[in-house]
This record gives structure tokens, C-alpha cells and sequence, in this order.
């Protein structure tokens, strides 16, 4: 099974948005019939609602292909630049 990891930006995203977004359809109307004909589950359960929330956490099928939905993470580019700020040398 293909796994897609998907970093969600805001709260929440639509089914019919996510499905177009990870590329897995080309149209929002082939991503409306899919979900209407219950090619689509959320967490395990068909879900028919094209307007559907879906938010960090859940996991979106179609076919075989997973989609997990992360919770966009901070940079650390200015983490990573304070290491080299330490100066640990004996004058």
C-alpha cells in the first residue's frame, strides 16, 4: 500500500481538496464521484460527504493508497543556526 504524507497548513482541509492536492485526482468533479461512490474512507469508515473536515491525525484511503494528514511542523532553521553562535574553545 502507498502511503502519502500529507502536512496540513491550516485546521482543517476538505475531502475533495485533499484528494486533489495529493494528486490523486485530476478534477474536483472525479474527486466528488469517487467519494460518492464510496471509493473513499476516513479512519477505516466510507465516507460519502465531499465537504468533509478532515484535520491533523486522520487517515484518508482511496484504493490503495493511504493518505496521513500531519500537523505542519515549525522550522528549525533557527534552531540549527544557534548551535554554530556557541563558541566552547579555550582562549
Amino acid at each position: 500500500m502507498q502511503r502519502i504524507d500529507f502536512e496540513l497548513d491550516r485546521e482543517y482541509v476538505e475531502l475533495k481538496q485533499l484528494l486533489k492536492l495529493t494528486d490523486l485526482v485530476s478534477s474536483g468533479g472525479e474527486a466528488k464521484t469517487l467519494i460518492g461512490d464510496g471509493q473513499v474512507s476516513v479512519d477505516g469508515e466510507v465516507e460519502l460527504r465531499k465537504a468533509c473536515k478532515i484535520r491533523a491525525g486522520q487517515v484518508v484511503a482511496l484504493g490503495e493508497v493511504q493518505i496521513h494528514v500531519l500537523a505542519e511542523t515549525e522550522s528549525d532553521d533557527e534552531d540549527e543556526d544557534d548551535s554554530d553562535d556557541f563558541d566552547d574553545s579555550d582562549d
